[in-house]
Parts: structure tokens; C-alpha cells; sequence
């Protein structure tokens, strides 16, 4: 058990806070380029849809992944190893929520239930949330010596 300890990859908390913005950034802005994309592909009602979505995903933002990424930072400035494991800036409850909500996504496209329209309006109002979110860990990340001190 040892042996398997001194091969798994390590970090410090500070850089597990960025390597999680990283990844919040990247999912949001892989949502929000497939989002435009799709917006750029149609001319219907195009603004409406924007807003819609952009509302959409503000609100979905504050009522569920601020508090989201809130629990996420201070779970890691929590943990009591000050070099966790790098894949650790997810729980495993995350790790399987995550999974999922990729699946469905992929599932949801392929299988033309949801028009390109209404796939772009998906994919926005789940980017903004995302990619917004991301912005905690960067923050905390940058100002980790403050807050923790």
C-alpha cells in the first residue's frame, strides 16, 4: 500500500483551487462555444433566446452553483493533507454528477430529441453557471495565503 501511496499524483491545495477553476472554465467554455455555434446557425428569434438562456443560467448560477462551488473550496481548504491527490478537487458524488450530466448531454444530441435551437439554449444556460462558478476558485486560489492565514 505504500508503494501504491508514492505513485499517486499530488498537488497542494493552492494549485488543486486552480486545477479546479480550470476545469470549471473548460466545461463552461465548451458549453458556451457549442452554444454559440448553434445560436450562430439560426436566426430565429436569436436575441430572445440570448437573453432567455443568459437569465436562465444567471439564475441557475445563484440559486444552485455558487453554493456549489462555495461547498467545493472549502472542502479542499478543509482537507487535512496539505498535498491532496490532484484528481480530489471533485468529490466522488461530483465525479458521478458530472458523468452524468455529460452522458445526458451527449444522449440528448444524438438522439435529435432537441432541436439545435433548443440544445443551444441548454448548453448556454449551463455554461454561464460554469463558467461564473469558476471564478470563485480563482479567487480563492489567488488569495489562498490570505485565507488561510
Amino acid at each position: 500500500m505504500a508503494f501504491l501511496q508514492k505513485l499517486k499524483p499530488t498537488t497542494s491545495k493552492r494549485y488543486l483551487l486552480f486545477l479546479a477553476a480550470l476545469a470549471w472554465t473548460v466545461a463552461g467554455s465548451v458549453l458556451l462555444g457549442k452554444a454559440s455555434l448553434l445560436f450562430y446557425s439560426s436566426t430565429h428569434y436569436f436575441w430572445l433566446r440570448i437573453i432567455f438562456s443568459s437569465l436562465g443560467g444567471l439564475l441557475f448560477y445563484l440559486l444552485l452553483f455558487s453554493k456549489l462551488s462555495v461547498k467545493h473550496t472549502h472542502r479542499i481548504l478543509a482537507m487535512e493533507n496539505e498535498t491532496p491527490c490532484l484528481f480530489s478537487f471533485f468529490s466522488l458524488k461530483s465525479y458521478v454528477l458530472m458523468s452524468i450530466m455529460i452522458t445526458a448531454g451527449v444522449l440528448l444530441r444524438k438522439s435529435g430529441l432537441l432541436s439545435s435551437d433548443c440544445l443551444a439554449i441548454v448548453y448556454l444556460t449551463m455554461g454561464i453557471p460554469l463558467f461564473l462558478s469558476s471564478i470563485r476558485f480563482y479567487y480563492v486560489a489567488i488569495y489562498y495565503y490570505a485565507i488561510k492565514s
